[in-house]
């Protein structure tokens, strides 16, 4: 079976390319370094002739308001009407679990959009809504720097590891379209600073972590519920400790 991976040349793609490949299928990796453009739409026609599932993972360059919706809206449309035209039969996309509940930042505002343009195509499809990368904690811990201590909401973070998520993207793209959402998150919930701060020191940085309930998350307020999964998710199997050990 053919497989198209949008973004398949970044960190969920290089993982799953592999993965599908394992299982007797053709995975191709379509991004612009390998001429698909799914902003201009440029060689998504060719690419996706004789395609049965397409797998979009590619991300946003920019999470400034204004370019991220123009990203993953303008991506959607193209996207699907390139896949309608080539007769594609699945649609699996990455997006994130909490996106409704997140709807102060722009970037889940950008990635609702993109989930209800996949809903309304005629395209049988696959959401898969994963929690935080293991592989995002650094840049989790940069984002609350003040000065040289990090601020950080106390509220629960759920990190999963990227080989995990692609594991779970394999799975569900070459199962049944589910016309539903699917949720994946890390085996372990902590409050967002403990787990940062667990990641920090095992990387030896001593900076001083901070828990503050109102800490915001890339401006969004959150609670314990906000970035964990709902009952019934399917749970990677990798902990922290294990992850950082394997770094």
């Amino acid at each position: 079976m053919k497989i198209v991976v949008i973004g398949g040349n970044g960190l969920i793609g290089s993982k799953l390319i592999p993965l599908l490949r394992q299982r007797g299928h053709e995975a191709i990796a379509a991004s612009p370094s390998t001429g698909v453009n799914t902003l201009t739409g440029e060689g998504l026609a060719a690419a996706l002739a004789g395609a049965h599932t397409v797998i979009d993972v590619a991300n946003s360059p920019s999470f400034e308001d204004a370019p991220v919706m123009h990203f993953f809206e303008t991506s959607g449309r193209n996207l699907l009407a390139a896949e309608a035209a080539a007769g594609v039969q699945h649609h699996v996309a990455l997006s994130v679990v909490g996106t409704e509940r997140l709807q102060g930042s722009g970037y889940f505002r950008a990635k609702l959009v993109q989930e209800q343009l996949i809903e309304a195509s005629k395209i049988p499809y696959t959401i898969v809504r994963a929690t935080q990368f293991m592989e995002f904690l650094p840049a989790i811990a940069q984002s609350g720097m003040q000065a040289q201590t990090i601020r950080l909401p106390s509220a629960h973070l759920q990190p999963v590891a990227a080989q995990d998520v692609a594991l779970a993207m394999a799975d569900a793209a070459l199962s049944a379209p589910l016309n539903g959402m699917l949720e994946v998150g890390g085996p372990e919930r902590a409050g967002m600073a403990a787990m940062v701060e667990r990641y920090l020191r095992a990387t030896g940085d001593q900076r001083t972590v901070v828990a503050d309930s109102k800490a915001p998350y890339f401006g969004v307020t959150v609670d314990d519920g906000s970035l964990t999964t709902n009952a019934g998710a399917r749970l990677g199997t990798t902990t922290l400790d294990a992850w950082l050990d394997a770094r």
